[in-house]
């Protein structure tokens, strides 16, 4: 047996064993958090294929997520420039969150003045087909800072016709020259009506032609007031009590009295000369009552003529009166 040194601490004969068995253990807890990082990025997931066709892929790099809603439901693998000069960004697409992915998705990619660019997703009809694998959709590109140039060349070219509108000879100025004479006429005698037609002589003729439309009107209001006196005398003269109308019915009750009487006298008349016909020895005395008869229907005929003229007179008409008798 060999002798040992003094000072020096003899090796454990299972340190290599020890050693190998240490590496091996960092090996395995290396590789156990590589397949780890691996599974949570989901490199062990089934995933689909989807190429974005964009005209600018500035801000895109690989890894990016592409959300629905918030949520990152892909990532970009593989960013490469195409034949055309068009930009193609390929994204794998998790199985699990293909769903929310349709043939009638519209696919963005925005850049705002502050942070990274972003690729979004957005499906109105999530009861359409689902988005197939290998699918090529053309992407939506917004660009804030790419609208800033625009905007600026807007906002001078507003700023220069501002200048024009308020410098000198402008239609500002031009407005406020027209309202200044404007606001001078309505101080004048004839206030906003000089104003606004013009001159004082414009205003007063048109005062004067008020004054004499006023006056016309006080004429036609007096005229008027005649017509209704006439009209009231007129009703009261025809339509009132002792009037034409009243004066007539009275008329035509006495012409319906003498109408009997004459009726009552051709009722004796023809009773009589029915006593004729019937004996022929009472001619002479029949003939007699005929006279006598006849005299007084003519009496009522004249009274009935009389009453109809008396009814002519008071109610002025044109009428036939002539009676011819039988």
């Amino acid at each position: 047996m060999a002798e040992r040194e003094p000072g020096v601490t003899p090796l454990p004969r299972d340190l290599g064993f020890r050693v190998g068995m240490l590496l091996a253990f960092t090996i395995a807890v290396a590789v156990a958090f590589v397949v780890y990082v691996l599974y949570a990025r989901g490199g062990f997931e089934a995933t689909q294929r989807l190429t974005l066709i964009a005209d600018n892929a500035e801000g895109v790099s690989v890894g990016m997520d592409l959300t629905f809603s918030g949520f990152p439901v892909g990532t970009v693998r593989r960013i490469a420039l195409a034949e055309d000069g068009k930009a193609r960004i390929e994204i794998d697409v998790p199985r699990r969150d293909a769903k929310w992915l349709r043939r009638s998705s519209v696919f963005t990619l925005e850049r705002g003045l502050v942070g990274g660019a972003r690729i979004r997703a957005y499906s109105g009809d999530l009861q359409d087909a689902p988005l197939e694998d290998d699918a090529v959709r053309q992407v939506l590109r917004g660009d804030t800072s790419e609208e800033i140039p625009r905007l600026v060349a807007t906002m001078r070219t507003i700023l220069e016709n501002i200048e024009q509108l308020t410098g000198t000879g402008g239609g500002v100025q031009t407005n406020l020259a027209n309202l200044r004479v404007l606001t001078e006429r309505m101080a004048g005698k004839q206030g906003v009506l000089g104003g606004v037609l013009g001159s004082e002589d414009n205003a007063k003729k048109v005062l004067a032609s008020i004054d004499r439309a006023n006056a016309l009107l006080a004429s036609l209001g007096a005229v008027s007031a005649k017509l209704d006196a006439v009209v009231a005398k007129t009703d009261q003269r025809v339509f009132g009590q002792g009037g034409v109308v009243d004066e007539t019915q009275r008329a035509a009750a006495q012409a319906n009295a003498i109408l009997g009487d004459v009726r009552e006298s051709l009722k004796k008349v023809d009773a009589i000369l029915a006593d004729a016909q019937a004996a022929s020895g009472n001619v002479k005395a029949a003939s007699t009552d005929l006279a006598a008869l006849r005299a007084e229907v003519e009496a009522s005929l004249r009274k009935v003529s009389g009453l109809i003229d008396e009814i002519n007179r008071k109610w002025p008409f044109e009428r036939n009166t002539e009676i011819r008798l039988p």
